[in-house]
């Protein structure tokens, strides 16, 4: 397992997949220029479009994403992975799927991952969004490899369920991902606190991508995108919500170090809720 470097990259997408393709073009470059050859960017890298009759005309499927090709080109062209944190991708039955996907520096696509927990909330500033309404959720956990690391992907939202990770840690993943589109209101709150609880309690790397700013649709996002090692120490981050590359050292003999001192993946047991009638089923943990 060697040392390599990994990129996060911080957007401000807009309307326009297309424009938001030469953004992601220029950024990645810009990661590949200082040594990252695993490059990851936010949710919904392809176009945030609050409007629903815009976003449905708007979102292609995966064989005529604008953002996808781009995305298989340049992992080819620099032999590097590359992680579209999120896009909408239009599914065969119509729905859209907020999607994940991996490139090999060969251009291949090497995994995908479609978010499974949808952000439907309301928040105490007026704020109120129903992903569910656009986007069908996944179903299936991702571990994938690269790098001779292994690497657990999820996005947003999916922060806040801890079993995602640690079904994926239990599965080998020693590098975990967050692309995200935090609000700026529950980024200030919860980002930080959430990845590197993330990181403590696998032993894992996280890598979180993240948009940033005001965007085109009116919403605003917190930026703050971050590396964070096994110990739970931020080792990278934007600390700002301006487009940025930020870059981090990741070592996956650090994160079976981190294991070895505190070994609760291999100390962990089942058990039973006493007081409530019934044994909850913890959903995502592995069997």
């Amino acid at each position: 397992m060697g040392v390599f470097k990994a990129a996060a990259i911080q957007m401000r997408s807009g309307e326009s997949p297309e424009r938001n393709a030469v953004d992601l073009e220029r950024l990645v470059r810009e990661a590949a220029g200082q040594g990252a050859t695993y490059i990851q960017t936010p949710e919904m890298t392809g176009a945030l479009i609050r409007d629903r009759q815009a976003r449905a005309a708007s979102f292609m499927s995966e064989d005529k994403d604008v953002v996808v090709a781009t995305a298989r080109r340049l992992a080819e062209e620099l032999g590097v992975f590359l992680h579209i944190g999120s896009t909408a991708i239009a599914r065969a039955d119509g729905k859209l799927a907020n999607r994940a996907l991996l490139f090999g520096p060969d251009g291949a696509t090497l995994a995908t991952y479609d978010k499974i927990h949808m952000f439907d909330v309301d928040l105490d500033n007026g704020e109120s969004w129903r992903e569910s309404s656009a986007y069908e959720p996944g179903t299936e956990a991702v571990v994938a490899e690269i790098e001779g690391a292994k690497l657990g992907f999820a996005i947003c939202y999916d922060l806040r369920f801890p079993q995602l990770f640690r079904a994926e840690a239990l599965a080998g993943a020693d590098l975990l991902s967050v692309p995200a589109a935090f609000t700026r209101q529950t980024g200030e709150a919860h980002w930080h606190v959430l990845l590197r609880a993330r990181a403590i309690e696998n032993g894992a790397y996280v890598v979180a991508a993240a948009q940033g700013g005001l965007h085109e649709d009116g919403r605003e996002t917190y930026g703050h995108s971050l590396v964070v090692d096994p110990w739970g120490r931020i080792i990278a981050e934007a600390a700002h919500d301006e487009p940025a590359v930020i870059v981090a050292e990741i070592d996956p003999a650090q994160s079976l170090a981190a294991r070895k001192k505190i070994p609760n993946l291999k100390n962990a047991r089942d058990f039973a809720v006493n007081g409530s009638g019934e044994v909850p089923r913890l959903r995502g943990a592995a069997s």
